[in-house]
């Protein structure tokens, strides 16, 4: 299930303001890099970077990074340093210049790794201890997790700035995603009660609830999950299993597919389904199909993913 490696984060709460808030927030303020006054601004090294797996020292400016997060890469490329990116795991096929290599982010190979002799490696989670096993080479790893919320997010753009010699070219990335979610929240149309969905994760109706990541973007667009109300939403993690049954009977407004590419789901397969031609979004035509990776990454294309939403809630308020 494709979750357990994406999305999968801790439940936080978020308001339309924190759109204007950046990386004020007490997430952001604990990821902050530690050094000179010139290498906090990301110019100057070495520099000491605070991530997800601790204090995170970079002896000199990367020039040789692997990237074992399909997000990472996308991060890397967004800011600009792509040109000290040598290898990305299997899975970073975006965007296509990406030098695209059979290393796994799920098994990490230590020796292969080393073997390309990087300077820095990016990860989303420490899967299989990689930050001390490649300590033993004298290997710097900056951590870049599932963030919880866009403050999340927006901090995990400024340690990348900062490990990379980009902080100011992360700060403008920052400021260009937080600006183009601004413009699409403000030209969504407006409903007198939540809009409800059915956010579909695989064909075993894992789903995702309001208060997750996703949950929260959409939140941005006055909707909410149907998942919110299932047996075991919080213990889940946000992201309960769901029924046939349970869906049904919560006759969604919109059914949202992250599961198009990897499971070949479509508004003609939905409606096929067992009692699903009844179900008040599939006759209103209001299931969306959304790019599966786009669904699944938390960096510069969470703007793709919310303007998919947000054209399609236009379409179906004009009809």
């Amino acid at each position: 299930m494709r979750i357990r490696s994406l999305l999968a984060a801790p439940a936080l709460a978020l308001a339309v303001a924190g759109l204007a808030a950046g990386c004020g927030s007490t997430q952001a303020s604990n990821t902050s890099s530690t050094g000179t006054a010139s290498g906090a601004a990301g110019g100057a090294f070495p520099i000491s970077v605070k991530a997800a797996n601790g204090t995170v020292r970079v002896p000199s400016r990367p020039t040789a990074i692997v990237s074992l997060s399909p997000t990472g890469t996308e991060m890397l490329y967004a800011i600009g340093a792509g040109g000290q990116v040598k290898a990305v795991d299997s899975l970073s096929d975006y965007p296509a210049q990406a030098p695209r290599t059979k290393l796994s982010a799920y098994q990490p190979n230590v020796e292969a790794i080393a073997a390309e002799k990087p300077d820095l490696v990016v990860e989303a989670g420490d899967t299989g201890a990689l930050t001390k096993k490649l300590a033993a080479f004298s290997i710097p790893v900056l951590d870049l997790p599932a963030p919880a919320n866009l403050a999340g997010e927006y901090a995990e753009f400024a340690q990348l700035g900062r490990a990379t010699g980009h902080l100011a070219q992360a700060q403008q990335e920052v400021a260009k995603v937080r600006g183009q979610l601004h413009q699409i929240v403000a030209a969504a149309p407006h409903h007198a009660k939540p809009v409800s969905y059915y956010y579909e994760l695989d064909q075993t109706y894992y789903s995702v609830t309001s208060a997750t990541f996703v949950g929260q973007l959409l939140g941005l667009l006055g909707m909410k999950s149907i998942a919110d109300q299932a047996k075991g939403a919080a213990s889940s993690g946000g992201y309960p299993q769901l029924s046939a049954e349970y869906i049904l009977k919560a006759n969604p407004d919109y059914i949202i597919l992250a599961d198009t590419i990897c499971c070949r789901q479509s508004p003609a397969t939905v409606a096929k389904r067992p009692g699903w031609s009844g179900l008040a979004a599939v006759k209103a035509g209001h299931v969306i199909a959304l790019n599966d990776d786009i669904a699944s990454r938390w960096g510069p294309r969470v703007t793709d993913l919310l303007r998919t939403i947000e054209t399609a809630l236009a379409r179906g308020s004009a009809r």
